[in-house]
């Protein structure tokens, strides 16, 4: 009886648990007895199994649409490829009727066919040249024609044919006119027309901002876009430039001299290729760099020993018109020294002044030495810049060989930089060393010679007293 109770407690826990949503929802009384809830249960077991058939009948008719429209896919698939299959069967035969009519139309033309065949390779390159030329810059597009002839696969007419000598007259024409006109130069004024003065097809040139040179080219990465007119990236020397802004500057129908690239652009472009002052400085490498260092070292060492020994010298001719002596200048400490020992015998007062200039002397030449060897060293290092670029150099042609003068460029920049940077560092640094020295040398003269003229105002004043 318990055993029974106990199966019946936990069927009616587990009953409870699953109905308690039904439950929840229906918010039904408290169960009082056993037999209400099996009756529960029963009913919710009923309408769950309803709840399934439902939704079992309901999957099932889903299943049949879809496969309808899975069959009605597969018929619109099978008409598709059906049609498909027509219109290649129609592409062949007309693809056939095609090649039927290409060899009637030859074999009508006879000997004109070649004739136009050349008339279309002829358009073709003239179309090419027309459009790479500068002066498409100031009629764009006008090389469009020329290319539909070439392409065209139809006979060409008189009109046609007349095109291609016309654009050649038209390009001989504009090749001897130096005219100014407004053209849009990427990159500048936002896309806005410039005023672009062109010489023949040599060169253009705009003067916003001052003189700048333009160039016609495709683009590298776009070839499709076309060309364009855009900046020089390195402008040439500034004589060409200045020559440049005369001749856009002169009036209509005078005379000038100006700028011409024979080359269309080529010399002109041969600028992007000539480095600059810092690329030319990095050529030089690590020697370069120490030169360099030494060099401004050197300089602002040297610069500041001359602003010294001028501010000696300074004080040392103020010193001489003064009787009071002074500690702040070399002359000032001998007359000091002086006035120290001017009691003591005329031998005594000679070796204390003397070693009164003897201790001047190291302060004045302080440095000197060291500008000498800055000077002295700066073209050893551009000799050892030189042998180690030409090192280099032979390296590259025992890997490489002599075929690419490319390869070996590096380190024949590397020697001539170099060295021309020890001369550029040496020339300096002797002049500065020449000044210092003289300055030094200027004042110990001068210290010498009012020593001595201090000791013999002295013995005068002896022999007197």
């Amino acid at each position: 009886m318990k055993k029974l109770i106990t199966m019946i407690a936990a069927g009616s826990i587990g009953a409870g648990v699953f109905a308690a949503p039904a439950l929840a929802a229906q918010e039904r009384q408290p169960v009082r007895s056993i037999q209400e809830l099996l009756d529960r249960v029963r009913a919710d077991s009923r309408d769950a199994a309803a709840e399934n058939q439902r939704r079992l009948q309901e999957f099932r008719q889903r299943r049949d649409e879809q496969s309808a429209l899975l069959r009605q896919a597969q018929g619109t698939l099978a008409g598709l490829q059906a049609e498909a299959d027509r219109a290649r069967a129609q592409f062949e035969e007309n693809q056939a009727a095609i090649a039927q009519l290409d060899a009637d139309l030859r074999a009508a033309q006879g000997e004109y066919g070649e004739l136009f065949g050349a008339a279309r390779q002829a358009a073709g390159e003239v179309a090419a040249l027309i459009e790479g030329s500068l002066i498409s810059s100031q009629f764009p597009r006008r090389h469009e024609p020329l290319r539909e002839l070439a392409e065209s696969r139809t006979l060409p007419d008189r009109r046609e044919l007349d095109q291609i000598w016309r654009a050649q007259l038209s390009e001989m024409r504009a090749q001897g006119e130096v005219v100014t006109y407004d053209a849009r130069v990427s990159g500048r004024n936002e896309g806005q027309p410039l005023g672009v003065t062109r010489v023949g097809p040599f060169i253009a040139m705009t003067d916003r901002g001052g003189a700048k040179f333009l160039q016609w080219r495709v683009e590298p990465t776009n070839r499709a876009a076309g060309y364009r007119m855009e900046e020089l990236g390195t402008q040439p020397p500034g004589r060409l430039t200045s020559a440049a802004s005369a001749l856009m500057s002169a009036a209509p129908g005078a005379v000038v001299s100006g700028p011409v690239d024979p080359s269309r652009g080529g010399l002109l472009r041969v600028y992007l290729e000539v480095p600059d002052l810092v690329e030319r400085f990095e050529q030089g490498g690590l020697v370069a760099k120490i030169i360099l260092a030494l060099l401004l070292f050197s300089a602002a060492f040297g610069i500041f020993r001359l602003f010294v020994l001028l501010g000696v010298n300074s004080a040392i001719n103020a010193q001489k018109r003064r009787s009071t002596a002074s500690s702040s200048n070399p002359l000032g400490r001998i007359m000091l020294a002086y006035e120290e020992v001017k009691d003591r015998p005329v031998s005594t007062i000679e070796l204390k002044i003397d070693e009164a200039i003897l201790r001047e002397t190291p302060k004045l030449e302080f440095g000197l030495n060291f500008l000498k060897l800055a000077a002295a060293v700066a073209p050893l290092l551009g000799l050892l810049g030189t042998v180690t670029g030409m090192i280099r150099t032979f390296t590259q042609i025992t890997l490489f060989g002599t075929g690419d003068p490319k390869i070996m460029a590096g380190g024949i920049s590397e020697a001539l930089v170099t060295t021309v940077m020890g001369l550029i560092a040496a020339i300096p640094l002797l002049f500065i060393h020449s000044f210092a020295t003289s300055f030094a040398r200027g004042a110990q003269s001068t210290l010498e010679e009012q020593a001595a003229g201090i000791i013999a105002r002295h013995s005068e004043e002896k022999s007197a007293g």
